[in-house]
């Protein structure tokens, strides 16, 4: 391994603008930026430029780019067919070598990685041997710089090390996959509830059934097989949508559409890179998924764009069992979609007041899309809690409150666990006769190793951890969203569903009858958990404040534009568009001790100094109210609202009658 000087050395990080997976870019930009290296992440112009670097003009834009950068690491990221990821990489490799840029030509760069689907992993590893590093996705962080060729020592020692809490839910697992037993697994019989299965079925009649009658969590697993021919991966998603209703385990069917489906539905695809995902492109094809499909529930992804007419035809072809939105994202900013910002949540508004209209729940997909950008814990709980709020303003009923463990996937559980319980209580404070809240748990999306066995393992570990979120209540949560174990490496096959669930309900089942001979510990009340939690309801408690006393209905498009564009939810590891939101990639994050924080000249800053700041840069021109229950901080004393009221009295509205107010 060689050595490295961390204030010497800048990496560069990129990807190709047909791959829309940034999780892992802003992971290792994180770590390596904890680590004391400079990074330099593509643009959408360097993007291109990567997608391509046969092309003389884009080959010439890399070196400027490298050179320009003094970059001397790089890693190249292409998480989608692999066949198309060698030849990529193998294309960047011969431009790299033509244009002397590695150091054994003389060049700067002394190393250089890639990191992709474990198909890829494996060809790129034979060509290259040693002399390129290969990131599967499942590191650790110590491993991820020793991939880099980094002294392992520049690793602050809150990032690596692992909690006890962890340890045991790994061993947990450990058990349960050896010993198999899950493999006996009978469906759960659900036949009983109101309307089974048939158009009048609802999300809320099966959830009720099995609450009334004490069944385990329903189950919601993604399927969608890509293929290059469109018309044969939408007959074997068919096929498969048969085998699992035959098969009885599933309970909710996700559609895992393909980017051109979410962004281009029934427009000619033509010569279009199309990705991941089953290609679905007309009203038919969905109503025929949802004529083998029975009786499952169905959803699917929102679309990127016409996003209230989409939804109406998932309501006519497959029924939806229940709507998802992600408010800010699957737009520009995470280059998902076309929408500019403010556009994308006016069509997310107007989407959400027709989905009040059918009377069918609505989950907010916005808590982990911030944290893949390397969002802090307060900002994911913060986010969720905003979406919320506006959905009960705009007549939901029936809100699915989606956790999403293991976000970022180093994050202790201890941490998890307290984030979860401080989302919950401030979204179920929301909760009277016209609300009603559902809680939805998952892995995270980058958690699971390429490896089955080892993935199992941590299938088993986070049921458990999901069990813990509320573990005196037998009935939560009340839905499990079962990510496969093998989509760390493959598509999710209808066997390999069916066995992800069977681990998923036997772990749940075995760890419920562990507490009851008390033979694991109590987390009901354990005191770091505790302690965290009452953190952070106290500090996302000052930032919702600040939020609703600084801009004039937070609840609407308008208000959640402002919200992001000044910065209340930072994002440092936003890809796109940076230049517009200068305020929401100004805070620094950082990951220790199995929980992310907003930092400020290496120590963690208080919400009531992040709200300070904000509103001292708010300017007439936002047209934002300023602040009227925020303490702020003079001379570093406090200053009360009585004594800040007056001179905002004298001082600003006597000086300024033309100010308006949004």
């Amino acid at each position: 391994m060689v050595k490295k000087t961390p204030l010497n050395d800048t990496v560069g990080l990129v990807k190709t603008v047909l791959d829309v997976h940034t999780l892992g870019i802003a992971t290792i930009g994180e770590l390596l930026q904890q680590c004391g290296f400079n990074t330099v992440i593509s643009d959408t112009t360097i993007s291109k430029a990567f997608s391509n670097s046969r092309k003389a003009d884009n080959a010439s834009l890399i070196k400027r780019w490298i050179i320009d950068n003094n970059i001397s690491l790089l890693g190249f990221s292409y998480r989608l067919n692999p066949e198309d990821a060698v030849l990529l990489f193998r294309q960047l490799m011969y431009q790299l070598e033509n244009k002397g840029l590695l150091k054994k030509d003389g060049g700067p760069l002394k190393r250089v990685c890639f990191a992709g689907l474990p198909e890829a992993c494996d060809r790129i590893k034979c060509v290259y041997k040693n002399n390129v590093g290969v990131f599967y996705g499942d590191e650790t962080h110590l491993e991820s710089l020793e991939i880099f060729g980094i002294d392992l020592s520049v690793a602050p020692p809150d990032i690596v090390e692992r909690h006890p809490y962890d340890i045991a839910l790994r061993d947990f697992g450990k058990e349960i996959i050896q010993k198999a037993d899950y493999i006996n697994m009978k469906p759960v019989d659900r036949h009983r509830a109101k309307n089974f299965g048939t158009k009048k079925e609802k999300l809320t009649d099966r959830i009720n059934h099995g609450r009334e009658n004490d069944l385990p969590p329903l189950i919601r697993s993604h399927a969608g097989p890509y293929l290059e021919d469109r018309k044969k991966a939408v007959e074997l998603f068919t096929d498969w949508s048969r085998q699992l209703a035959e098969r009885g385990f599933l309970d909710v069917l996700s559609i895992g559409t393909s980017q051109l489906t979410q962004e281009r539905f029934g427009e000619n695809w033509d010569d279009l890179p199309n990705g991941g995902g089953v290609p679905m492109n007309s009203p038919e094809e969905y109503r025929t998924i949802y004529n083998v499909s029975r009786p499952m529930l169905i959803r699917t992804y929102a679309g990127t764009k016409n996003i209230k007419e989409l939804a109406g035809m998932y309501e006519d072809t497959i029924n939806i069992a229940w709507h998802a939105l992600s408010l800010w994202w699957f737009s520009r900013i995470d280059g998902r979609g076309q929408n500019k910002l403010l556009h994308n949540l006016e069509e997310h508004f107007d989407t959400i007041k027709y989905i009040a209209a059918t009377g069918k729940p609505y989950e907010s997909n916005v808590s982990h899309q911030f944290s893949f950008r390397s969002a802090d814990d307060i900002t994911y709980i913060v986010s969720v809690v905003l979406a919320a709020r506006a959905a009960k303003k705009m007549g939901i009923n029936d809100f699915i409150l989606q956790i999403m463990l293991n976000d970022p996937k180093h994050t202790w559980g201890i941490n998890d666990l307290a984030k979860a319980r401080a989302t919950l209580r401030l979204v179920r404070n929301l909760e009277d006769s016209n609300f009603r809240v559902y809680l939805q748990t998952r892995a995270g999306l980058d958690y699971f190793s390429h490896e089955p066995e080892k993935a199992k393992i941590q299938l088993a570990a986070v049921t458990a951890l999901m069990d813990d979120i509320e573990p005196l209540n037998i009935n939560s949560p009340d839905i499990i969203h079962v990510v496969s174990y093998a989509e760390g490496s493959n598509l999710a096959t209808p066997e390999i569903i069916e066995e992800s669930i069977k681990i998923a309900n036997h772990s749940l089942d075995s760890y419920r009858t562990l507490k009851k001979n008390n033979r694991v510990d109590d987390m009901s009340t354990h005191s770091e958990v505790e302690e965290r939690m009452y953190f952070l309801l106290k500090e996302a408690a000052v930032v919702l404040s600040a939020i609703e006393d600084c801009i004039s209905d937070p609840y609407t498009p308008q208000g959640f534009y402002t919200i992001f564009k000044m910065g209340f939810l930072p994002v440092p590891q936003l890809m796109y568009c940076r230049e517009e939101f200068p305020e929401a990639v100004r805070w620094q994050t950082k990951i220790g001790n199995g929980r992310v924080d907003v930092y400020c000249d290496e120590k963690i800053i208080s919400a009531t100094e992040r709200m300070r700041f904000i509103k001292e840069n708010l300017t007439v021109s936002q047209k934002v109210r300023i602040p009227a229950a925020l303490s702020i901080l003079v001379d570093r004393s406090v200053v009360s609202t009585e004594e800040r009221t007056e001179f905002i009295k004298e001082e600003f509205y006597e000086k300024n009658q033309n100010w308006s107010v949004e």
